[in-house]
């Protein structure tokens, strides 16, 4: 579309390596390549910026993002790693593999780049621009494929600038990708890893490592694997009441936008001035928050449909739905 801010294709450089790694501090989305495929970039610790990768995207929900990491000193930092789970890692990283773990007590990972799951996948990839920006940005950098949802994965540079425009502030041209097949995503959340999905590292390789048959997801009932399968994993203790215009003392209220705040259990206004960038960021940790309050009713005020707003919305309805 022409009229349609275009992303600024530069060559990656080290000089362009170091500037990447400086927006990205700041906040800014950046495309990369890794061996696999282009990725878009954000400070996995910037609420702000993941919430932007969802926009680009088109994501009508909040999904898991990978966070990608240097290497098995970082990734410490973020989940929690068994023996078996730093074998795989000395295998196969860095490298195409993703490892689902439980998120450690004390990252400070945005609860946006695990859809308010309580795990988080870590990858360390295999390309010398991909670890020279993660270098250069001293953060651990959330990245799924540089593409708009639903559309194939982008294998080279001018294939994420057609998709995302101008969403990008810098796309580092690194060629053509090697592999153009996602990582393989595996749950090492129990000692016994379950493939959450196929990619550019067979499940034969990974049994290879761990001495045993490889379980596939469709097998692990009840195995803490990825969003949008249990509802309950997006639902807190209190009930929660949604498009609620007024409510009582003893509720606890989750606000957009400019609600009079009156007498509430608890409140909490995820975006004051309507910002739904400043509330995706917000969602996960404000539904904890005043679910830890005791409240046994959280009333939400509505969020508008368009935007992020349809994934807040999304989230908001699975978290009031039904529990069997």
């Amino acid at each position: 579309m022409t009229h349609q801010m275009q992303s600024r294709i530069v060559p990656a450089n080290s000089e362009w390596i170091a500037e990447a790694g400086q927006m990205l501090r700041g906040g800014a989305l950046v495309a990369f390549p890794t061996e696999t495929v282009y990725g878009l970039g954000a400070d996995a610790t910037n609420g702000e910026a993941v919430a932007r990768i969802f926009e680009a995207k088109g994501r009508p929900v909040f999904n898991p993002l990978i966070v990608h990491v240097l290497g098995l000193e970082q990734a410490l930092i973020i989940g929690s790693l068994s023996a078996l789970a730093r074998r795989l890692t000395e295998a196969f990283w860095p490298g195409p593999l993703t490892l689902v773990a439980s998120r450690t007590a004390n990252t400070d990972i945005s609860p946006l780049v695990s859809a308010g799951l309580p795990t988080v996948a870590l990858r360390a990839p295999d390309h010398p621009v991909a670890r020279e920006l993660l270098a250069a940005a001293h953060r651990p950098l959330a990245a799924p494929s540089a593409n708009r949802s639903g559309h194939v994965s982008a294998t080279r540079a001018e294939h994420v600038a057609a998709d995302i425009g101008g969403k990008a502030a810098l796309i580092l041209d690194g060629g053509s990708t090697m592999h153009g097949l996602e990582s393989t995503v595996l749950s090492v959340i129990d000692d016994a890893p379950v493939l959450l999905r196929p990619g550019a590292i067979t499940a034969e390789a990974i049994e290879d490592v761990i001495g045993g048959r490889l379980a596939r997801r469709e097998e692990a009932v009840g195995h803490l694997t990825s969003p949008g399968q249990l509802a309950s994993h997006y639902a807190p203790n209190a009930r929660l009441r949604l498009n609620a215009y007024d409510w009582q003392p003893d509720e606890a209220v989750l606000a957009f936008g400019p609600v009079a705040e009156k007498r509430a259990h608890a409140f909490i206004n995820l975006s004051e001035s309507g910002d739904l960038i400043e509330a995706a960021a917000n969602l996960f940790a404000a539904l904890r928050a005043l679910d830890a309050s005791g409240a046994a009713s959280i009333a939400a005020t509505p969020v508008p449909p368009t935007g992020l707003g349809e994934a807040i919305n999304d989230r908001l309805r699975r978290a009031a739905a039904p529990r069997g």
